[in-house]
């Protein structure tokens, strides 16, 4: 028997008996609606929170928005893009996305993220080198926190998710901040029912 296989079996054989995982709580604030806070926590990390009106059209909404758009990319059917995300064989051919547009399982209103995952973004580098990021939340599909978060089914299904809090930035020591220096340089999340 090699020395590495007397050390695996070595370990193996004084494993602790298996314990039950402790019972979390989920640390209910029940006082506060989530909206709000998740407006104030969105805003903190350099985000926007928009409310297009419930008739408007949205493809007129967003071009009203980013009227100077020329490369549009949508992976939600409510919107078409200019360019097709199911086209794209690498995430290079991404690099000049002016607009992305998403659709989030859900968000966090303590921390103002938005739950991005493979199904939702199609490449995952979309939601990093397009310059401006506007995602779809329906309102109800905002959790208090993120024991809340956490125990959601999406994390287990995902191979991929990540919760997104705002655009990218970046500060020196002096304190100057910048927005989308390795990331979207802006995030807005639009408030449309699924």
């Amino acid at each position: 028997m090699s020395s590495r296989d007397m050390i695996l079996e070595a370990v193996q054989r004084n494993q602790p008996p298996a314990a039950p995982l402790p019972e979390v709580p989920l640390f209910d604030d029940a006082a506060e609606p989530p909206l709000p806070r998740f407006k104030a926590s969105l805003e903190r990390m350099g985000g926007k929170l928009a409310e297009p009106a419930a008739e408007a059209d949205l493809a007129a909404w967003v071009a009203g928005h980013y009227p100077d758009l020329r490369v549009l990319c949508s992976t939600v059917p409510e919107i078409a893009g200019t360019r097709r995300i199911e086209a794209a064989q690498s995430p290079q051919e991404l690099e000049d996305v002016e607009l992305a547009i998403v659709r989030a399982a859900f968000a966090v209103a303590e921390t103002g993220s938005v739950y991005l995952s493979e199904s939702a973004l199609i490449v995952n580098a979309l939601g990093y080198l397009a310059q401006h990021l506007l995602v779809l939340l329906d309102p109800a599909d905002i959790v208090a926190n993120l024991h809340h978060a956490f125990a959601r089914p999406e994390f287990a299904e995902a191979r991929y998710s990540v919760l997104m809090s705002g655009p990218s930035a970046t500060a020196d020591i002096e304190g100057v901040l910048i927005h989308g220096a390795q990331g979207v340089r802006s995030l807005t999340v639009a408030l449309v029912a699924n």
